[in-house]
């Protein structure tokens, strides 16, 4: 695959990260990376892009945020910081064909940085909205970004993805898609 090549809805998936109640209320932009992770949901559902979620030690950190827990109600605990460690995510990335992934969630340089790499050793390419992760310290997630990019993933927005995913506007889900963006995060 080109390191140039679009990140389209054809081949692309999304991949929630550990959104929990204790890391949302502890990270910088908490609330504004729900936003735009829900965003991301409903462009990826109103586009056909797969989702999946998963959780970082539940009992210590409680569950999944609301707004996203309603719109993903299966995801899969986790110890490891990558989520490649969890089976379902891989299988389901392999049984659908997915050849690249886009990541929203926390924290930008522990389990999306972690998880961002493992995807990138196994081939895939990573998409990841600088406006859809946080760290508790702004100055992590801004390093992480760094090294993400430096490692061959490609940093943008949500408006970005989700225009890259919809692709043309004479698409019947384009109005719905320029709602999304519309929307304040």
């Amino acid at each position: 695959m080109r390191l140039t090549q679009r990140l389209t809805a054809r081949q692309g998936a999304l991949l929630v990260i550990d959104v929990q109640e204790k890391l949302v209320s502890a990270v910088h932009d908490g609330p504004k990376v729900v936003s735009a992770a829900v965003r991301l949901i409903k462009g990826a559902r109103l586009l056909g892009v797969p989702v999946q979620a998963t959780e970082q030690y539940p009992k210590g950190l409680g569950p999944t945020v609301t707004p996203i827990a309603e719109l993903l109600p299966e995801r899969p605990s986790k110890l490891s910081f990558a989520c490649c460690s969890v089976p379902q995510v891989l299988e389901q990335l392999y049984g659908r064909q997915v050849r690249h992934v886009t990541l929203t969630g926390l924290e930008a340089h522990v389990c999306v940085a972690q998880t961002a790499l493992d995807l990138l050793d196994l081939g895939f390419r990573v998409q990841v909205p600088a406006d859809a992760v946080a760290s508790r310290n702004p100055f992590d997630r801004d390093v992480a970004l760094r090294r993400l990019e430096a490692a061959g993933a490609t940093i943008s927005t949500t408006e970005a993805v989700l225009f890259e995913w919809c692709e043309t506007a004479d698409r019947p889900e384009f109005k719905a898609i320029s709602g999304l963006v519309k929307e304040p995060i």
